[in-house]
């Protein structure tokens, strides 16, 4: 999946897959984790936040199931 880099503290780099909805992040430790089910509004509203790490942990971490591939 190819992955757009933002400008944020934690995260460097955000995938999404409309067709399957998985969300895949590159966080700025270099860990890579994708997230099922995330909806496209849901993706949409992430990347319009003010603060991409905010809205990941109160929106995103703890609301979808997870998988790390790296």
């Amino acid at each position: 999946m190819e992955r757009k880099r933002v400008n944020s503290t934690s995260i460097r780099s955000v995938g999404y897959d409309p067709r399957v909805q998985i969300l895949e992040l590159e966080f700025s430790s270099g860990s890579i984790v994708q997230y099922e089910r995330v909806s496209p509004e849901v993706h949409r509203r992430f990347l319009a936040a003010p603060s991409l790490t905010s809205y990941f942990r109160d929106q995103i971490e703890e609301s979808f199931a997870a998988r790390r591939i790296r």
